[in-house]
């Protein structure tokens, strides 16, 4: 009996051609067919056409699409690029030459951030060079929360120390329902 052949996310799986076609669970990019969902690879022959399709084990997993919008942590920081992964041309839409990682993110910030399209590494690339993405959450170095104060910094709520982040500029969601309601009553 034959292993089943076990896929991750991301993963490529097959040419994508006349005699091979994505099914369930997988997608097709640039003549290739990768896996969506983490799970087991199953190929149907249907009229001669194999059709590769992932099956689940356990519950769906959901993963991100170019042009989603994710929460990330930041593990680690090097000059070009912070895990999760932010590479320096990414973290602001306009002087990214200037751009120095360590002004705008610290190990165990919490962001939002943009998927960009995916690499042949199969790595998500993200970008926060929109004003609405950025640091949504981060701590001092003491350890303590901090809240923003502008679009570039925090301050922290127990030494107030000021520290450099690339801040996301986060507008609640009833923000929209307020300004109709008050539209409706003008």
């Amino acid at each position: 009996m034959k292993k089943p052949l076990i896929s991750v996310p991301g993963q490529r799986l097959c040419l994508s051609d006349k005699t091979h076609e994505s099914g369930h669970g997988t997608y097709e990019r640039q003549g290739y067919i990768y896996s969506s969902l983490a799970g087991i690879v199953d190929v149907i022959d249907k009229n001669g056409v194999k059709v590769v399709e992932v099956q689940s084990i356990g519950e769906q997993t959901l993963v991100p699409v170019q042009g989603d919008i994710v929460t990330a942590q930041v593990t680690i920081l090097t000059q070009e690029f912070c895990k999760c992964i932010i590479r320096r041309e990414d973290v602001r839409a306009t002087d990214k030459d200037r751009v120095q990682i360590y002004k705008n993110f610290r190990p165990g910030d919490v962001i939002l951030a943009r998927v960009l399209p995916i690499t042949e590494a199969h790595t998500y690339n993200l970008s926060t060079a929109e004003n609405e993405l950025g640091v949504v959450i981060a701590h001092s170095e003491h350890g303590y929360p901090m809240v923003p104060i502008s679009w570039t910094q925090m301050q922290c709520t127990k030494t107030y120390v000021k520290e450099s982040r690339k801040v996301a500029k986060v507008v609640p969601e009833n923000m929209n329902q307020k300004t109709e309601a008050q539209e409706d009553t003008t």
